[in-house]
């Protein structure tokens, strides 16, 4: 019995699951034969094998006779050990696919996920104020050559490999990303940080290209003389490392307190946000967007990049403007709703 038992964990899970299944279907006709009083049908015989093997035991079903009871015996001794062992392999799967996961050799699947190329403080602080974020629902997905994840979360997904192949790039399922950001490595010369960036803003912007659809991309940038040869490679948005805090500073010294303002508006921690509307039909002008949002609590700040819209409330809205306001979730939720 033991050395059969060993041969069957050796077993494909395919002919495994299969072998049990006829065995445990065949042992329900068995027990229907043996004892067609007690298990009138196949099917409640097939009941009491699988509450007896499982261990669960309801005891609703039971042979009463002896021929009844040794073939119970048989089926604790075999067919418990046969769904261990079954279990085992299901345990196996599971820890084989984490493993799979954590190692980054596992394809995402996922639609409108923010992609994350690059490790560093910056990056681990940004996915943390992602996933930290309960009004974010999408899922995280880091492109890195790391021999396996920094940490696991439910919406965390590592994927190992070098950023400009094409092939990781699919792995991400980097064309049905919200947006893609590349981080500036560390530990390099600037032009060399900025050189591996463009790079691989470059490859995206070709896997768009040859994709036919296009992937909105966010890069660090370390040197500002570098951001035209990002502008020719049509990334969509720079951001300079490090520039906030000089200009943070400046400001804190000039007019104290202001540094608050800002932290403020980068923390989720706070009940203010900036926010992205799409402009009402109503709306002629930027005058009457702005009284309108006033009435609802949030305050026009922009217009696309241009935050001069205060003195420009007698022009008309363009079309396709983007604007954006400053107010609570709460708010931006009813604005959500005109």
């Amino acid at each position: 019995m033991f050395e059969l038992m060993r041969k069957i964990v050796k077993v494909n899970t395919a002919k495994l699951v299969l072998f049990a299944s006829v065995f445990y279907i065949l042992s329900a006709f068995i027990i229907h034969y043996l004892e067609p009083e007690e298990f009138p049908t196949p099917f409640i015989g097939f009941w009491w094998v699988m509450t007896t093997v499982t261990t669960i035991g309801y005891g609703d079903y039971s042979p009463t006779t002896v021929p009844g009871m040794l073939f119970g015996i048989f089926l604790y001794l075999f067919g418990i050990g046969l769904i261990g062992i079954i279990i085992g392999k299901i345990v196996d799967f599971y820890t084989y696919f984490r493993r799979l996961k954590m190692e980054g050799k596992l394809r995402y699947k996922g639609k409108n996920h923010f992609v994350i190329i690059g490790w560093s403080k910056s990056v681990e602080k940004t996915i943390n104020e992602l996933l930290n974020n309960k009004d974010i629902e999408s899922d995280v997905v880091l492109i890195e050559g790391l021999e396996e994840a920094p940490f696991a979360h439910e919406q965390f997904h590592f994927i190992r490999g070098n950023p400009t192949d094409t092939e990781v790039l699919k792995q991400a399922n980097i064309d049905e990303a919200h947006s893609v950001s590349v981080f500036a490595s560390e530990n390099e010369d600037e032009v060399l940080r900025d050189g591996k960036t463009l790079l691989i803003a470059t490859a995206i912007e070709e896997y768009a290209e040859q994709q036919n659809k296009p992937i909105y991309t966010i890069a660090e940038i370390v040197h500002e003389d570098h951001i035209r040869m990002f502008q020719y490679a049509n990334v969509n948005e720079f951001i300079l490392s490090g520039e906030s805090f000089p200009h943070m500073m400046t400001k804190a010294l000039l007019h104290h307190g202001s540094s608050l303002l800002f932290t403020q508006l980068l923390s989720h921690s706070y009940d203010e946000h900036i926010w992205e509307i799409n402009p009402s039909p109503k709306w002629r002008t930027y005058g009457d967007a702005f009284e309108e949002l006033k009435k609802e609590g949030a305050n026009l700040i922009a217009s696309g990049t241009d935050l001069s819209i205060i003195r420009r409330l007698e022009e008309p809205i363009p079309h396709g403007a983007r604007l954006y306001v400053l107010c609570d979730q709460e708010t931006y939720k009813k604005l959500g709703m005109l």
